[in-house]
C-alpha cells in the first residue's frame, strides 16, 4: 500500500460539513505541512481554533464567507470549478486565532497549515493579488497561480500556489526537490498535491523519489487525491485528453523556495 498518496475520505462531522482530505503529522511523515479538504453546504459553517499553528484558507470552489471574530471576509470565491483556469481568494489567519468559514453557496474549501510562532496579521488574498505565470515549453507547460508565494511576507512558514498542466504535459519537471536546508543553494520544504482532473475520471502519474531511492513510488492519482512529498523529486505526468489541475502547500524551517533540479534530466532545460 503506498504511503504517500492519499484518497477522499467523505467523512461528514457534522450535518453539511464533509471531510474529504485531512493530512497532518499524525497520520503521515510531515511534520511542517498540515491540509484538509472540505465540502460544505450551503449556509453550513466549520470552525477551528488555531493553537501553534497559522492557515490559509482557499476558497476553491464556490462561494464562502470567512471570520477571525474580529473581521469577516463575504462572499470570497470566483469560480464553480478550478477548470475556469482563473485565481480564486483566500484568507491567511495566524497562530493563536480562531476562524470560522460559512459556505453561502455548495464549496469546497482547502485548509492549508503549517507550524507557527509569531502571530501576523489577518489577511484577505484576492483573487486579484495573485500572480499568475506561465512555466516551460514544449510539452513541459504549466499555468501558475501564486497565493502565498515566498515574495509575500503575509505568512510565517506557509507558501501556496495552485498549478495548471496541459494535455499530454509534464509538470513540477524536470525533476526537481527541496529537502537539504542549504540557503540559498536549496531549502528544505515539505509538499502536498491535491489533485483534480478534466475530465474528473481522468488520473496523473505522480513519482516521488529520493537520490538513494529510501523513497521511490510511482502512483496514479486521481480526481481528490492527495500526494504527500516528505522529501525527493515530484514530477508529474499528464495523458492525453485530460487536463490536470493541483493546489500545493509548501512549508519548512525557512519561508524560501530554492529547489535543486535532478543533474540526470537538467538538460532538458536547455534544448533549442
Amino acid at each position: 500500500m503506498s504511503q504517500l498518496l492519499r484518497k477522499p475520505q467523505q467523512k461528514e462531522i457534522a450535518e453539511g460539513v464533509t471531510v474529504v482530505q485531512e493530512v497532518n503529522s499524525e497520520n503521515s511523515q510531515l511534520e511542517y505541512v498540515g491540509v484538509k479538504v472540505l465540502d460544505l453546504a450551503p449556509g453550513r459553517s466549520y470552525k477551528e481554533n488555531l493553537s501553534s499553528t497559522e492557515c490559509c484558507i482557499v476558497a476553491l470552489t464556490g462561494k464562502i464567507n470567512v471570520s477571525d471574530s474580529q473581521q469577516v471576509f463575504e462572499n470570497l470565491g470566483t469560480r464553480e470549478s478550478v477548470f475556469e483556469k482563473k485565481p480564486t481568494d483566500s484568507v491567511y489567519v495566524s497562530n493563536d486565532r480562531s476562524f470560522e468559514v460559512t459556505a453561502v453557496t455548495q464549496a469546497r474549501v482547502v485548509l492549508c497549515y503549517s507550524p507557527s510562532g509569531q502571530s501576523l496579521p489577518t489577511k484577505l488574498i484576492k483573487a486579484e493579488d495573485n500572480s499568475i505565470e506561465n512555466r516551460g515549453k514544449y510539452s513541459n507547460k504549466r499555468l501558475v497561480h501564486n497565493i502565498l508565494p515566498d515574495s509575500d511576507p503575509s505568512a510565517n512558514s506557509l507558501l501556496v500556489v495552485e498549478v495548471y498542466t496541459e494535455s499530454g504535459n509534464w509538470s513540477s519537471y524536470p525533476p526537481h526537490k527541496h529537502d537539504q536546508d542549504n540557503l540559498p543553494h536549496e531549502s528544505f520544504l515539505e509538499e502536498t498535491y491535491y489533485h483534480e482532473m478534466n475530465p474528473r475520471q481522468g488520473f496523473v502519474f505522480q513519482r516521488v523519489y529520493t537520490d538513494d531511492r529510501s523513497i521511490d513510488e510511482t502512483m496514479a492519482a486521481e480526481n481528490g487525491d492527495v500526494v504527500v512529498v516528505p522529501a525527493g523529486y515530484h514530477p508529474v505526468g499528464v495523458p492525453d485528453g485530460y487536463e490536470s489541475y493541483y493546489l500545493n502547500v509548501m512549508a519548512g524551517p525557512s519561508r524560501s523556495w530554492k529547489f535543486h533540479n535532478e543533474p540526470a534530466h537538467e538538460w532538458i532545460l536547455n534544448r533549442k
